[in-house]
């Protein structure tokens, strides 16, 4: 199904906003009830149904006008991702979350409720609630899309008088027909940034423009939408008014990959770096790879893949998305010590530019020397 055929009455959104803890006003985070009111109206707006936006708000103050919202302490929003979001029928999940967020020690992001306190704080497992929602507790709903503007600072760096309860929820059986795009706000170890004096989220405001900007009506293409919020960023922090880094998750059937938005600062000489080279060999390749415009277009892929090996090109997994679609042409490439260097010719027969070229090279050599020596390439 494309973003264009989703019938909007059968997008279905769960939109959490908490700004004040019982912890107290030493816990009151300005911004994310505004922000869930401004996407449960750009959720109407593409004609998704009132019925079918699940509203949970913690305002700091009451809101001027009524909101119909329901409470967003610990006991509601559990039942409402163990029951409610089950009994649901759909095919395109939303979960928005604002709020305070820890990433605990085991890397998990906990989301704090609006009953978090200081003795005792209350939370959902973000990666035990995306588990459940892909298993067969939910039928349906193979496209959801989670954005979470937290922060994912270290559980350890806030000295916690207590440790943090559990906040994990049952799961059924595990089913490979789930995609589910997780964008975050921050990365491993960041703060996300609030502006109090706009009473929004960073994240949350510049992903709202985006999102009104994409086409795609209620579904548009996730990885669309976090280049251009990933974008925004990186002009921020080029002018050095914010650090943060968004990150993207790409959940699919049969693989996983966690996309750090890449830093983009000038360097001494003005000239800008080429893709983060933090995220492994495989990220960058990816990347120099989608540096060339012939891979946003799937038929100029095809005639890239036309150009390879027929034998590998039978056992080689498409998809309409360009990131997955060239992850899967590269996984099945690697299975053969030359192939990565057969993608190169046949990208470079294609689309001679020499930077792009020299950049795609680079990133083959080191991706390549993770696994011990392979082909010099060109």
């Amino acid at each position: 199904m494309s973003a264009g055929d989703v019938d909007p009455a059968r997008v279905v959104a769960l939109v959490v906003g908490v700004e004040a803890y019982a912890a107290g006003p030493h816990w009151t985070l300005p911004g994310p009830v505004r922000d869930a009111l401004r996407f449960r109206d750009w959720l109407r707006a593409t004609g998704v149904p009132d019925a079918n936006i699940l509203l949970h708000l913690a305002p700091a103050e009451e809101p001027h006008a009524a909101t119909g919202h329901r409470d967003a302490d610990h006991e509601t929003l559990r039942r409402v991702l163990v029951h409610e979001l089950p009994a649901r029928q759909g095919d395109v999940l939303w979960v928005w979350w604002g709020g305070h967020g820890v990433l605990d020690r085991d890397e998990h992001l906990r989301l704090y409720c609006a009953d978090a306190t200081d003795a005792d704080r209350r939370n959902i497992d973000l990666e035990s609630a995306r588990r459940r929602l892909s298993s067969d507790v939910l039928p349906g709903f193979a496209e959801q899309n989670w954005v979470v503007d937290a922060c994912q600072t270290f559980e350890e760096r806030h000295r916690p008088a207590v440790t943090i309860p559990d906040g994990s929820l049952p799961a059924g059986q595990r089913q490979r027909v789930h995609r589910q795009n997780v964008l975050l706000a921050a990365d491993r170890g960041q703060r996300a940034a609030n502006d109090p004096v706009r009473g929004l989220g960073v994240f949350s405001d510049i992903l709202l423009h985006e999102l009104a900007a994409l086409p795609g009506g209620p579904a548009p293409d996730p990885e669309a939408l976090f280049a251009a919020v990933r974008n925004r960023f990186d002009r921020l922090r080029a002018e050095a008014s914010r650090t943060q880094i968004p990150a993207l998750q790409l959940h699919r059937p049969g693989h996983s990959e966690h996309l750090p938005g890449r830093p983009a600062t000038p360097s001494a000489n003005g000239v800008r770096p080429g893709p983060d080279r933090t995220g492994g060999g495989l990220v960058r390749v990816v990347e120099a790879l989608l540096a060339y415009p012939l891979m946003s277009d799937r038929d100029e892929r095809q005639t890239m893949v036309g150009e390879l090996d027929p034998v590998l090109v039978a056992r080689m997994p498409r998809h309409a998305v360009p990131r997955t679609d060239v992850l899967g042409i590269l996984r099945t490439l690697r299975r053969r010590p030359e192939g990565p260097w057969d993608l190169y010719r046949a990208v470079t027969l294609l689309d001679d530019d020499p930077g792009r070229a020299a950049e795609l090279g680079q990133a083959l050599r080191e991706f390549l020397a993770e696994d011990g020596p392979g082909p010099p390439g060109p």
